[in-house]
């Protein structure tokens, strides 16, 4: 089953790809490897905001890094033609939005760390992993998400 096939099957869609807000490539291929540029949490409805602690909560923004790995994966389809080519999840480093009360940032970026793994399977899907708690994150968003990707 291709990667894009089970991205169906977990009844969940890739997001349309958005411009960079900067001067920046969302993603850049070295030797073996794609680097994603940190991406936001991009639903149907838009960039989901707020700020932990504060005004969304745990679920929400758990939810909100699913989002921002299912635009991760939507620059990564965009640059290599095919998910298929994604041979392992090397690192992820996820920033929550949060106050300095807020100590549960690991929960929140399971949700992207899970949904990897869900999609590319527990030996490709779960690579190393940081997850750190920021004072603001660009237009608010609640989290922001980047990896590494060994690719063929």
């Amino acid at each position: 089953m291709s990667v894009e096939e089970k991205i169906k099957e977990l009844g969940l869609e890739l997001p349309a790809v958005t411009a960079p807000l900067g001067a920046y490539r969302p993603v850049v291929i070295s030797g073996s490897h794609a680097y994603t540029s940190g991406h936001g949490p991009l639903s149907p409805d838009g960039f989901v905001k707020g700020r932990l602690g504060d005004d969304i909560d745990k679920d929400a923004a758990y939810a909100a890094a699913k989002y921002a790995g299912l635009a991760m994966l939507a620059s990564l389809k965009h640059e290599l033609g095919s998910l298929d080519r994604i041979k392992r999840v090397v690192k992820v480093l996820g920033m929550v939005n949060s106050t300095p009360e807020f100590t549960e940032q690991p929960a929140v970026i399971n949700g992207c760390s899970e949904l990897f793994r869900d999609i590319f399977g527990e030996e490709t899907g779960v690579g190393a992993r940081s997850a750190v708690g920021v004072a603001s994150l660009p237009a608010g968003w609640v989290v922001e998400i980047e990896g590494i990707f060994e690719i063929e």
